[in-house]
């Protein structure tokens, strides 16, 4: 590559990913998930559009599989243990069983429907299966909803692509008449979870304990090895043809709940890691289709999405959540809550690269079922959560404590901005009652910043800086967040700020 071609691609590409941005901020304002825009802007700068030609499947596979990496290690970086420990069994369920009757009942409907062979309607089926983590944690984590709900669905959009992928292979590289028995697909299963599982968490411990007890010389270095630990894990399980995919997600769920040094830094960086992969995947999906072969596609992405949507989806939701007596109105949210983004669109290039007839139809029928079912589903959860009596618009919102540590003084520096319709707002200084010696050292408003006396009334969007030590460090934030949720009477109304408080009735549980 010459310099003024090396210009030209930077040039192309920053511009795309400006773009991609805009269309972010755009899709925010109006309530539509991002993942629609990015591929839009793939689609404008396509052949078709602005004349950019890729059609490279197998590269296609492979960058989006990495992206997927990247997405899931952000995933679990993101996501707080105590949200998804007691909703693992589950969350395993439905990505294991959940699949499985999501991809017969999806098959019958394309064989029925659209007079597809068994064989392509089976690996149809495998394909629109999987949740999406991307689509999944965008969404859901700006909604006010019950802890146990975001939580089994985000623990189930982690695990459940590693059975997918499993299911799409055998089905791509086997003909009808060759289908394996249920033994060896149940057995290749359990290898690739247990291992792949294994080694994210093993990945994850080693490398939280590398970064707690080794002093790197730049800031900026913990956020980086903090996602490369994460990419190791998914590159040693793919290694061993285990599941790099719920390698990626336990890595970074490890990492991202041991209180590692400056978790503000890497929560921030892996965030914007796991933008960069999504902007990435999702416009060069959107490279990929041909817009004048997705007409064609229309119908028959309706029907099979329509039986994905209001019967493949409720029926395993309902067979597999029976066993844990949870309530239909969260049932029902977790069905219609099943959204599909950049997997099932990563898969759909799986029997292209191995030479599959009829792929490029599936590319083009799952492509146009993800745009349409997106567009349904992620605007309506807010409407359908609060229709269902789960979430509603003054509902409270977590405060969020990050920490960096303050090595001299062997004492950390702990920032929390009171987010509105916290019960913080109000309460003055001396009623936090803060376990000593933890200080309120200074509070940021708007513009301005103050020195907080014990009379000062903390108000909504207020950003608080308190310097506790090590050991009473969790105290404190028990009692910021009981504040948070129930005022500066929490202690007497039984509230004690635990992350994810046990259920009080039988309707809770």
């Amino acid at each position: 590559m010459t310099l003024p071609e090396l210009y030209l691609t930077l040039l192309i590409g920053g511009t795309v990913l400006l773009a991609s941005i805009a269309a972010a901020r755009a899709a925010h304002r109006v309530g539509l998930p991002s993942l629609l825009l990015f591929l839009a802007v793939g689609v404008v700068a396509g052949e078709d559009g602005l004349g950019l030609n890729f059609d490279d499947a197998q590269l296609a596979q492979a960058l989006g599989t990495a992206a997927l990496a990247v997405i899931l290690v952000e995933g679990g970086l993101t996501t707080q243990w105590s949200d998804v420990k007691r909703l693992l069994a589950p969350a395993g369920v439905l990505a294991t069983a959940g699949v499985a009757v999501s991809v017969a009942v999806t098959a019958a409907g394309a064989h029925w429907l659209l007079g597809m062979d068994w064989h392509l309607a089976l690996l149809l089926g495998a394909i629109v299966s999987s949740t999406d983590a991307a689509a999944v944690f965008a969404v859901l984590r700006s909604l006010p909803l019950p802890q146990k709900v975001t939580g089994l669905v985000e623990a189930e959009s982690g695990f459940n692509d590693a059975p997918t992928i499993i299911l799409v292979l055998i089905f791509a590289t086997t003909t009808a008449g060759d289908l394996p028995g249920p033994a060896p697909v149940v057995g290749d299963l359990l290898y690739q979870l247990v291992i792949g599982g294994t080694l994210g968490v093993l990945i994850g411990r080693l490398g939280a304990a590398a970064l707690r007890h080794i002093a790197l010389p730049a800031t900026g270095l913990y956020p980086l090895a903090t996602v490369g630990f994460g990419i190791v894990a998914f590159a040693a399980a793919g290694a061993v043809n285990a599941s790099g995919i719920i390698a990626a997600y336990l890595s970074g769920l490890v990492l991202g709940n041991a209180k590692l040094p400056h978790r503000a830094a890497t929560r921030s960086f892996a965030e914007g890691a796991g933008w960069l992969a999504q902007i990435g995947l999702f416009v060069m999906l959107g490279l990929l289709v041909d817009p004048s072969e997705l007409p064609s596609a229309i119908l028959p992405a309706l029907l099979v999405g329509l039986v994905l949507l209001l019967v493949a989806r409720p029926v395993s939701v309902l067979l597999c959540l029976l066993p844990f007596r949870i309530p239909w109105r969260e049932q029902a949210f977790i069905s219609w809550a099943g959204l599909r983004g950049a997997v099932p669109i990563v898969l759909a290039t799986f029997p292209i690269v191995e030479g599959v007839t009829g792929a490029g139809d599936v590319l083009n029928i799952v492509f146009v079922l993800v745009v349409l079912f997106t567009l349904v589903q992620g605007p309506t959860l807010p409407a359908v959560a609060r229709r269902l009596g789960l979430a509603r618009s003054d509902a409270l919102r977590e405060i969020q404590v990050e920490t960096a540590p303050l090595d001299v003084l062997d004492a950390d520096l702990l920032t929390v901005t009171v987010p509105p319709g916290s019960r913080l707002h109000g309460v003055a200084v001396f009623e936090l009652r803060l376990p000593h010696p933890t200080v309120l050292t200074l509070i940021v408003r708007g513009d301005t910043t103050l020195v907080p006396d014990r009379d000062t009334v903390l108000h909504a969007e207020d950003e608080l800086l308190l310097i506790t030590t090590p050991e009473v460090r969790e105290a404190t934030e028990r009692r910021l967040r009981a504040i948070g949720r129930r005022g500066k009477m929490a202690r007497w109304l039984g509230e004690h700020g635990a992350p994810e408080p046990e259920p009080t009735t039988p309707r809770e549980r």
